[in-house]
């Protein structure tokens, strides 16, 4: 008989966790929700397909007791011959435990990975929005790639940087 499990054969016990990076989302919330629906219900009856306008905000705030927040806001508004169809907003919000995190990982880990969870949560809200204002089919927002989002940003502030 040996002392070490032949499941581990680094010797670690079954209770011990990795050592590495790794969040917990402790809560998730609505912050605020608007739903606007100005010409209903002729709007529900429209001919054709509407221009979609959709806007994408991050924010991460840390907090005193070690906790991070990360905002998720979505603005999506729907126009067809420049007059309104729809306009629905929604701040999404999570409260993160963060761990193992170097300290130049911490944007990427808030504005990146936080958001790739709050995600499907935001889609179903707006979608639900939606689908509650009278539209069918509801609009599903596309999936959105956060790490572009961000690399985009330091690009953008890269620039500015060099250029002041």
């Amino acid at each position: 008989m040996t002392d070490v499990s032949p499941a581990d054969p680094n010797g670690a016990t079954p209770t011990e966790q990795p050592a590495g990076p790794g969040f917990r989302i402790l809560a998730q919330f609505v912050r605020d929700l608007s739903v606007e629906n100005p010409r209903a219900p002729d709007s529900l009856r429209i001919d054709g397909k509407p221009q979609i306008d959709m806007g994408v905000e991050l924010n991460a705030t840390g907090r005193p007791d070690g906790l991070f927040e990360v905002d998720l806001k979505l603005s999506v508004k729907a126009s067809l011959e420049s007059a309104s169809v729809f306009h629905v907003e929604l701040l999404y919000g999570g409260l993160f435990q963060v761990t193992g995190v170097a300290e130049a990982d911490m944007e990427a880990m808030l504005l990146v990975e936080c958001p790739r969870y709050l995600f499907p949560y935001a889609r179903e809200i707006i979608s639900r929005a939606t689908a509650d204002a009278g539209f069918y089919p509801p609009f599903m927002v596309d999936p959105i790639d956060f790490a572009g989002i961000y690399i985009a940003r330091q690009q953008q502030q890269a620039q500015q940087g060099g250029a002041a």
